[in-house]
């Protein structure tokens, strides 16, 4: 099953695991399969975060991939609602990296 993948720019400091955390917190979520490769949270509707961050000590920003199996449009509403709420409740900047 194709993957879709709208993803959300953070332009602050910060871990992946603090990020995942913040995530959650700012969601109502809890991070899933924590401690693998690709912890995660899970986003209402059947979407879902993964947190990437730059290598090697690069500086920010790291990206919130917003995944989806429904389709494109649904990663990106998902991702919208996403940034919605961490703006809501976070001082992250946030940006969407996808046309609207």
């Amino acid at each position: 099953m194709p993957l879709y993948c709208a993803t959300l720019v953070v332009r602050d400091a910060v871990t992946k695991l603090d990020a995942l955390a913040i995530v959650a917190l700012a969601t109502d979520a809890v991070v899933s399969d924590p401690g693998t490769v690709r912890p995660k949270v899970l986003l209402p509707g059947g979407a879902w975060v993964e947190v990437e961050i730059p290598k090697f000590g690069e500086p920010p920003p790291l990206a919130l991939d917003v995944y989806s199996e429904l389709g494109d449009d649904h990663a990106k509403i998902a991702a919208l609602a996403l940034l919605t709420r961490l703006e809501e409740r976070t001082a992250w900047t946030v940006k969407p990296d996808f046309v609207l």
